[in-house]
């Protein structure tokens, strides 16, 4: 059966404490009803969907990652891992997607969301020990990089308004053929993956491209 690419939940998150070591975090999301506006984050440690909030803006918001995108289908995956189940935002992503090849995204990749919204994939998200404490399970770092489904970032090329339901639509892939997931892999448990993200050109983050040249030696 074929699946139409869906915008199952836009999902917020509040500050709230989740553990002694990992202080405050919003990374607890949850379904809101649309609409809901998404924008252009104006400080490198805001958000673009409205009523999320952003923590730790070290690592958190921005233009960059102004929304984070997970596949329901993931977290169908992850279910019997972590015994239990887990609704929508449970990994803290604003747009949990049906139908969607989130992982399978290549960078710059192009969606429209709903009648208006326009995103690009921007790079994968990395676990952190808020996202551990928040589920509560230990080892979940190793075990997420492992599998490298990582979902993805999100920059605003267009704001607009979205609600569930609302469909996904590929608008532009660049052909490059660098994914999320190779991006993920590349960083983490794959280092000989390096050298062919440079076809990613522009759109490859100058975190990935400075691992690249620390790995070639020089300029990459």
């Amino acid at each position: 059966m074929t699946i139409t690419p869906t915008l199952l939940s836009v999902n917020t998150g509040t500050p709230r404490p989740i553990d002694t070591q990992a202080g405050v975090s919003a990374i607890d999301k949850r379904p809101v009803a649309g609409p809901v506006r998404v924008d252009t984050p104006v400080d490198d440690g805001a958000v673009g969907v409205e009523g999320d909030h952003v923590v730790d803006t070290a690592y958190h918001g921005g233009p960059d990652q102004a929304v984070y995108a997970y596949a329901r289908e993931d977290l169908d995956r992850w279910e019997s891992e972590v015994g239990g189940a887990l609704v929508p935002g449970a990994f803290g992503e604003n747009f949990t997607t049906l139908g969607v090849d989130v992982c399978g995204a290549e960078l710059g990749e192009t969606w429209r969301v709903g009648a208006d919204l326009v995103v690009r994939v921007t790079k994968p998200r990395t676990p952190c020990r808020a996202f551990a404490a928040h589920l509560a399970r230990a080892g979940w770092v190793k075990a997420f990089t492992r599998a490298a489904r990582t979902g993805a970032y999100l920059r605003v090329v267009r704001p607009g308004l979205v609600r569930a339901g609302d469909p996904v639509t590929v608008v532009d892939r660049p052909g490059h053929g660098v994914t999320v997931s190779a991006v993920f892999r590349a960083m983490t448990l794959e280092p000989g993956l390096l050298p062919g993200l440079l076809a990613a050109g522009a759109y490859l983050p100058s975190s990935a491209r400075a691992r690249v040249e620390a790995r070639s030696g020089g300029s990459a």
